[in-house]
């Protein structure tokens, strides 16, 4: 049985409410980096704006800093990598050398590749296998 999701309206009130409760934490707890000043009129009115900027322009700043997201997320995927494939080579590098070398050949671009490989392979086997 699918869940039920709230109805749209509903789901807008909640998040106006959070924003004023939010907008209202952080002047009363945060006032040396947030300030609004009218009192609960003004927290209303900043918990409004707060959520019609999250209806209007959110959706069109996430479009125009995708390639900026995405290419964020390629650089974290390299560097997790690039630490779990250094530790494998710390770790098999105490091993006997008879029994198992591991290395990485080609200098930063041959980790950048290999952590990518690494990256995508094992996001294609969690698709697969969840």
């Amino acid at each position: 049985m699918e869940e039920s999701k709230s109805s749209l309206p509903l789901r807008l009130v909640l998040k106006f409410v959070l924003n004023i409760a939010i907008v209202w934490l952080l002047a009363r707890f945060l006032e040396q980096y947030f300030f609004v000043s009218g009192g609960f009129p003004a927290y209303i009115i900043i918990g409004a704006l707060i959520t019609l900027m999250n209806i209007f322009v959110r959706p069109i700043l996430l479009l125009v800093t995708a390639p900026l997201r995405l290419f964020a997320t390629i650089i974290a995927i390299i560097l997790v990598n690039g630490g779990f494939l250094y530790l494998t080579s710390l770790i098999a590098d105490k091993m006997d050398p008879e029994l198992v070398q591991f290395g990485i050949l080609g200098g930063i671009g041959g980790w950048v590749v290999v952590s990518i490989v690494f990256g995508f392979v094992n996001w294609v086997a969690k698709e697969l296998f969840n």
